[in-house]
C-alpha cells in the first residue's frame, strides 16, 4: 500500500495511507457529530478517485468508505457499489442504505475526451454534480467534496500567477461545466448551508493509474514510455508551460481542506492550488538525468489549442493562508518518485 512519508513541516504527524493514526490530526473530531463518518466516493476508478479512496480508506477504515463507478475494476477489495452518476435514484438509495455523511464526487468527463461529446460531458459533469448538490442538501449531509480544475481559466485570463479571483471564460466543455458547478457551490453553501468544499486542482501526476483523457496527460504518459521505449512522442509543443501538482500532494491537500474548521474555509466556489509548472522541455530534460539515452519528439494534436487557452502558472496564497497548504513535491523530487515506483512496476533493476 502506497505511503506518503513527506514530513508536514507544519506538523508533527507524517501523512500514510497504511496507518489511520498517522491521519488523525487531519480528521474531524468524532464529538462534534455522533452520527458515524460514511463516506461515498464517486469515480472511484479514476486518477484520482483511485488514490483518495485508498487514503479514505486508511484514515477511516475500509467499511466506511463506499466505492462507487459505472463498473468495478479487477481485483478491488472493500466495499463498492455500481452506479451511473445520471441514475439519482439510486444515488439517493446508495446514500440511505449505507448512512452516507460525507461525498467525495469525482465522477466526471475530462478535458480532451469531453470534447468529442460535449452534450453527453455537459450532462455528467454539471447535471450529476448539482443531483449530488441537492440530495445532499435535501439529506442533510455533513461535507461534500467537488474537485475543479485550472479548466475553468480561458485565453482572457491572466496567464501568469493566476489570481483566486479572475476572468473565468473556459473554452472547452469539461472547463465551462466546472465554472458553473463551482458557482453552484457557492450558492448551495450561501443558500442552504451546505458544507461544500472545492480545489481547482493543475494537472495531476500519479503511478498508481494510466492517464485518463485529460490535457495534462503528457506527464504522465512520458514517464511509462521512457522506461518501457525510451522514446515518448508528445501531443503538446516543447514549450507548453502548465501547472502541475504530484498525486501524493492533491491527496493531502483534498483531506487537509475537508478537515479544516468549517470557518477556515473562505473560497465556496473553488480554491487555487498549485505546487509547479513545467513544459514538456524542462520535464524531458529531467527525465534525462535519471534516463541518458531518454528522447522526445512533437506532434502538437488537438489538445495544444485546450493547452494554450490555460493558465501557465497558479497564485494559490489563500489556500496557504487559510488552511495552511503547502506543496511538497517539484518537478526534480516528483520525477525521482515517479521513476522509482514505475520501476518497480515494470521490474526494472
Amino acid at each position: 500500500m502506497t505511503h506518503y512519508r513527506r514530513i508536514l513541516k507544519e506538523h508533527t504527524a507524517y501523512f500514510s495511507f497504511a496507518s489511520a493514526s498517522a491521519l488523525a490530526f487531519f480528521l474531524p473530531s468524532p464529538t462534534v457529530n455522533p452520527r458515524k463518518e460514511m463516506i461515498l466516493v464517486t469515480g472511484a476508478n479514476g486518477q484520482i478517485g483511485t488514490v483518495l479512496t485508498e487514503a479514505l480508506r486508511g484514515a477511516y477504515g475500509q467499511d466506511q468508505v463506499l466505492a462507487t463507478d459505472i463498473k468495478k475494476p479487477e481485483g478491488h477489495t472493500g466495499p463498492f457499489e455500481m452506479l451511473d452518476i445520471l441514475n439519482t435514484q439510486r444515488i439517493a438509495e446508495i446514500v440511505g442504505d449505507y448512512n452516507i455523511t460525507t461525498i467525495y464526487h469525482l465522477a466526471a468527463i475530462l478535458s480532451a475526451n469531453g470534447e468529442w461529446n460535449p452534450q453527453k460531458t455537459w450532462n455528467i459533469n454539471f447535471n450529476g454534480s448539482l443531483s449530488i448538490l441537492e440530495l445532499a442538501r435535501a439529506q442533510g449531509l455533513r461535507k461534500v467534496f467537488f474537485p475543479s480544475t485550472i479548466a475553468v481559466f480561458g485565453p482572457t485570463t491572466p496567464r501568469d500567477l493566476t489570481p483566486q479571483h479572475t476572468v473565468i471564460e473556459p473554452t472547452t466543455v469539461y472547463g465551462i461545466s466546472k465554472a458553473a458547478n463551482e458557482l453552484w457551490c457557492n450558492y448551495y453553501f450561501n443558500r442552504y448551508g451546505l458544507d461544500v468544499r472545492s480545489v481547482r486542482y493543475p494537472g495531476i501526476i500519479s503511478y498508481q493509474s494510466m492517464p485518463g483523457g485529460g490535457t495534462t496527460d503528457y506527464a504522465v504518459d512520458i514517464f511509462h514510455q521512457a522506461l518501457l521505449t525510451g522514446h515518448y512522442t508528445c501531443f503538446l509543443k516543447a514549450n507548453t508551460r502548465l501547472p502541475m501538482m504530484y498525486m501524493d500532494d492533491s491527496i493531502r491537500a483534498t483531506l487537509e481542506l475537508m478537515a479544516a474548521p468549517q470557518e477556515s474555509i473562505k473560497q465556496r466556489t473553488s480554491y487555487n492550488l498549485a505546487a509547479m509548472s513545467f513544459t514538456p522541455a524542462e520535464l524531458a530534460e529531467e527525465i534525462k538525468k535519471h534516463i541518458p539515452g531518454f528522447t522526445i519528439s512533437y506532434e502538437p494534436d488537438h489538445r495544444q489549442e485546450i493547452a494554450e487557452s490555460w493558465t501557465e502558472s497558479i497564485d494559490d496564497h489563500e489556500a496557504r493562508k487559510d488552511w495552511g497548504w503547502k506543496h511538497a513535491y517539484d518537478i526534480e523530487t516528483m520525477t525521482t518518485e515517479m521513476l522509482k515506483q514505475l520501476k518497480l512496476k515494470y521490474n526494472h533493476v
